[in-house]
């Protein structure tokens, strides 16, 4: 089943001799459980596209369709929702709540949303994420590994229809980038999550389902092999 799809997507910045041209004419489809890579170099557009499909920036053109609903259609107050329920995201920095425990940043987006979590569903996102014993920690007392652990609960305590991870591993070593992917795999196969991940690391994208390529704006798809099609 689609979950995402892009068409004829465009991104420019600035005018005339200042205009730069961020996407170019992508387009692409994600199905419903789908462990997607796009690999780039830095000002490939990677981000941009990421920005854009997240609903954080608008597009120059073209649509963006999350099961079905077209994002940019909307008014800005049922975008904002929309994207709150439906999308949850993995940051570079983490962007966890310095007062909050790691439960409660985890919860933290439902309890935006004025619902109450799930104690069963809580404590099976704290076993996965091998955080159970950290439960009560603040992210101060936190490895770079285990904050980003704690990210990756927060944006599958809602079920969201779909995960953005931007550089999810950026700013950590190997040894904890391999085991944020390998959750983040595991999050797929789990819980059938659809995920979407920007990264200049090619290393990372063996175990994805699928990986794209963006250069200069312009998307291309390698397909499932990546290991061949990067080597």
């Amino acid at each position: 089943m689609e979950v995402l799809k892009v068409e004829k997507l465009y991104k420019t910045y600035g005018k005339t001799a200042n205009r730069v041209e961020a996407l170019k004419d992508v387009s692409f489809s994600v199905n419903k459980g789908e462990f997607i890579a796009v690999i780039g170099e830095s000002g490939s557009g990677k981000s941009t596209l990421l920005n854009c499909v997240g609903a954080l920036d608008n597009p120059t053109s073209g649509k963006i369709y999350l099961d079905g609903r077209d994002l940019f259609s909307m008014r800005e107050r049922e975008r904002t929702i929309f994207r709150r329920r439906n999308i949850g995201f993995v940051f570079q920095n983490f962007q966890l709540i310095s007062e909050l425990t790691v439960e409660q940043n985890i919860i933290f987006p439902i309890l935006l949303d004025n619902k109450k979590p799930k104690a069963e569903e809580v404590e099976e996102i704290l076993k996965v994420l091998n955080l159970k014993d950290r439960r009560a920690h603040l992210p101060s007392e936190l490895s770079g590994g285990e904050q980003q652990r704690v990210a990756i609960g927060r944006a599958l305590i809602t079920k969201p229809m779909l995960i953005l991870a931007d550089e999810p591993t950026g700013n950590l070593d190997t040894k904890n980038s391999r085991e944020v992917v390998e959750l983040l795999v595991r999050a797929s196969r789990e819980f059938q999550q659809t995920i979407l991940m920007i990264t200049h690391n090619v290393n990372l994208t063996s175990s994805v389902d699928r990986v794209l390529s963006i250069t200069d704006g312009v998307l291309t798809d390698l397909g499932g092999e990546s290991n061949e099609k990067l080597s």
